[in-house]
């Protein structure tokens, strides 16, 4: 059920971080406050197709 997803800077659309997530409990796109190495700041990183 789990399945590996992607997270993208919505500012310099690098995708920086990868997770897993339960689409069973969540399946809109998920969003996470991370840090982006290249803007160098916490930007709210989407979930990419």
């Amino acid at each position: 059920m789990r399945d590996q997803i992607i997270l993208a800077c919505p500012k310099c659309e690098e995708r920086n971080y990868s997770t897993k997530k339960n689409k069973r409990l969540h399946p809109e796109r998920v969003e996470y406050k991370k840090f982006c190495p290249r803007c160098r700041e916490h930007t709210a990183h989407k979930e990419t197709k």
